[in-house]
């Protein structure tokens, strides 16, 4: 049984920012990363959130992210922004590109971003949704290092590449959110499974000669299973270029892995597309969205992609969220 203490939003910020200082990470770069970690334990990934403090933390220490960096924004045409992360952490580079990010997409209906020398960005869905808030369908695309081997290989050549789409729905939330990688599960899941010596179930991950494994640490050591076989794969390569071909970022292949210490900074990249959906769509596209998500929900049982992220994140505004131990104890040793 795993032993867990609730704790609030707010703590679990708190916590999180105060961690990545005492790491080395400037009060600018760690106050997006701590906001975008409790916001992923609301919505009850926790394999993106605190138990990636520690991680996050030891990179810094380490010189895989410099907790220091200062991202620069450039805007090379009028709908095209660039953020060079300069091998600092994803979070402080996006937030300093949506802010031009967001008035572009208006002003033009249409609007991208890329960033490269960038980290690991969390979730995905994070950030898309927080497009969705402010009235805009928001596309994101992230590579990361290379663990999905192309059809009929066994060596991986790109990372699981997330993808996400935010749509804005009436109440300020978004009406669809799609988050989801090209492997069958994040490759964090097989990580969390290793460290806490668990089994993962058959269909996850492959090992070194693309045969499927139950074991975490066999499966780090092969490749993740794609999701949909060869359509997972196709997903993967979409994403490499769009997150490291189109930013100018470092392709999954080249880049160092998010685990462990060694290699140097990972340098992927980030490419988020931004639409006013009043733009192209006549007016209507609030009640296009609002008939497509009604004749979904009308089925007993059915629910849209983002439900149960949503449900979440309500219960814990009101509960907290039940956080790891061992976690927090990682923690809490960084701080002393």
């Amino acid at each position: 049984m795993v032993e867990t203490r609730t704790l609030t939003l707010d703590e679990i910020e708190d916590l999180s920012f105060r961690a990545l200082v005492a790491a080395g990470t400037s009060d600018e770069n760690a106050r997006p990363l701590a906001v975008a970690t409790a916001a992923t334990e609301a919505d009850g990934v926790a394999s993106h959130g605190m138990a990636y403090i520690p991680i996050y933390c030891e990179h810094v220490q380490c010189g895989k992210v410099d907790g220091q960096a200062r991202p620069k924004l450039w805007n090379p045409r009028p709908g095209v922004l660039t953020v060079d992360a300069r091998t600092g952490f994803a979070h402080p580079a996006i937030d300093l590109g949506f802010d031009t990010l967001i008035p572009t997409a208006y002003e033009q209906g249409i609007a991208a971003l890329a960033i490269k020398n960038s980290y690991n960005c969390g979730v995905l869905g994070y950030h898309t949704y927080r497009l969705a808030q402010e009235g805009l369908v928001g596309l994101g695309f992230t590579n990361a290092p290379a663990s999905i081997a192309p059809s009929g290989g066994a060596k991986p050549v790109v990372g699981t590449n997330p993808f996400s789409l935010a749509v804005p729905g009436p109440d300020g939330e978004p009406a669809i959110l799609i988050d989801q990688s090209a492997s069958t599960i994040a490759k964090s899941e097989v990580m969390k499974h290793a460290r806490e010596g668990k089994p993962i179930p058959e269909g996850w991950a492959l090992d070194p000669d693309g045969a499927p494994t139950t074991d975490p640490e066999v499966g780090l050591k092969g490749s993740m299973a794609p999701s949909g076989g060869y359509k997972g794969v196709g997903v993967a390569i979409l994403t490499e270029v769009m997150a490291a071909a189109l930013s100018g970022a470092t392709l999954g292949i080249d880049a160092s892995p998010f685990a462990g210490t060694a290699g140097g900074p990972p340098k992927t990249g980030q490419f988020f597309i931004a639409i006013d959906p009043d733009a192209s769509s006549g007016g209507d596209f609030a009640a296009r969205i609002s008939g497509l998500t009604a004749a979904i929900q009308a089925q007993e049982g059915a629910h849209l992609p983002g439900d149960g992220r949503g449900a979440k994140r309500r219960q814990a505004r009101e509960a907290g969220v039940a956080v790891n131990v061992a976690t927090l104890e990682r923690i809490e040793a960084i701080l002393g």
